[in-house]
């Protein structure tokens, strides 16, 4: 029973055997991300559990096998041609496939992370009961979130180019790391483009990604916050908007910072090769000193002429804006005063400056 039509579709045969299952017959779906399925195939199971369908369906992507007890997790390719024994009492530890070892993979890391998860409410129910447990729990939850991590790199290693990583986007809090949440959505978007179940994900990742923009200030795309501020002289005043029309590394640092000294030869070399193409520097100094400010600008070569600072070290009017904590810290600004990025240091400031003016 096909219930969807697609223009473009891929043929597959699947069959094995369901012990110990009350279900009549099996079909199989592509799970959406509302619950509900869509059918593609299905086949009777005969008295010892025994089934067979050819069928086709849309692309190559992650499906399941359903029945009455659950659901038996699949990667399908073209002319997948799939062997899968099941126990219903339990899919997760008895379900072997011949001819698909990504499926194996699959299914069986479904379960581990549908047991993590049980584990992990079990132990926030615990601590709840019983709170004077916490330190315990907690220190078995440790030791029990590190292997089941160990488990999820191991499996993500071995299917970087498989729709069965997919998995892995379920037990990753977005929230709180992105990072990594990113780089796997990434990753299926460019081998698995096609796949309805990644393009659901890729709107999830794209809106996921426009609310974390709009709560971050140095989100690409976004204006600088303009300033004015007092440059070396003490008398003279200057604005970052003053440098409109030039790629501007906005750049925090102090004389008495030893890694924005180690940066700035690599500082004056971007400046010297890309000045006559429309790139300049505005330092913001977190100095509280003005003689070792003047100094370090001399000695470090800082040859433009955008510096500033209200000599407030910490409590820098600008830093406060920029929310500086740590220096150094740099924000590169198109010629229309837009963000590009925050904190390239080397050949990265060097690549995007040349990706901006060459």
């Amino acid at each position: 029973m096909v219930t969807m039509s697609y223009a473009q579709t891929i043929m597959v045969k699947i069959e094995g055997s369901i012990f110990n299952s009350n279900s009549k017959n099996i079909k199989l779906s592509y799970a959406k991300s509302d619950g509900t399925f869509d059918d593609f195939g299905d086949a009777s199971l005969d008295k010892e559990g025994k089934f067979e369908m050819s069928t086709k369906v849309p692309q190559s992507d992650y499906y399941v096998l359903r029945v009455d007890e659950g659901v038996i997790n699949l990667i399908l390719r073209d002319k997948s041609d799939i062997k899968v024994y099941g126990d219903a009492k339990d899919f997760g530890q008895f379900t072997n496939f011949v001819n698909s070892d990504e499926s194996a993979e699959l299914n069986s890391f479904v379960h581990k992370t549908a047991e993590w998860i049980k584990k992990r409410a079990e132990a926030e129910q615990k601590i709840k009961a019983n709170p004077e447990l916490a330190a315990q729990v907690n220190q078995e939850m440790q030791t029990a979130f590190q292997a089941f991590q160990s488990e999820f790199m191991e499996f993500y290693k071995r299917n970087q180019n498989s729709p069965a990583v997919i998995a892995t986007l379920n037990v990753i809090d977005a929230s709180q790391d992105f990072a990594s949440f990113e780089v796997i959505v990434n990753s299926l978007i460019a081998n698995f483009g096609q796949s309805k179940k990644v393009q659901e994900i890729s709107k999830m990742y794209a809106q996921l990604k426009e609310q974390k923009d709009a709560a971050n200030m140095f989100a690409p795309g976004k204006l600088a916050p303009d300033f004015e501020e007092l440059m070396v002289d003490r008398k003279t005043k200057m604005k970052l908007s003053d440098l409109r029309g030039k790629v501007v590394l906005l750049d925090f640092w102090a004389s008495w910072c030893g890694p924005c000294r180690r940066e700035n030869p690599n500082v004056v070399a971007v400046y010297k090769k890309y000045k006559d193409k429309g790139f300049t520097v505005m330092n913001v100094s977190l100095d509280d000193n003005l003689d070792n400010w003047k100094r370090a600008i001399e000695q470090d070569g800082l040859i433009w002429p955008n510096h500033v600072s209200d000599l407030n070290k910490w409590n820098s009017a600008v830093g406060r804006i920029y929310q500086v904590n740590s220096i150094p810290f740099a924000v590169l600004i198109d010629k229309e005063g837009k963000i590009i990025d925050t904190n390239l240091r080397g050949p990265a400031l060097e690549e995007a400056v040349s990706r901006l003016l060459d």
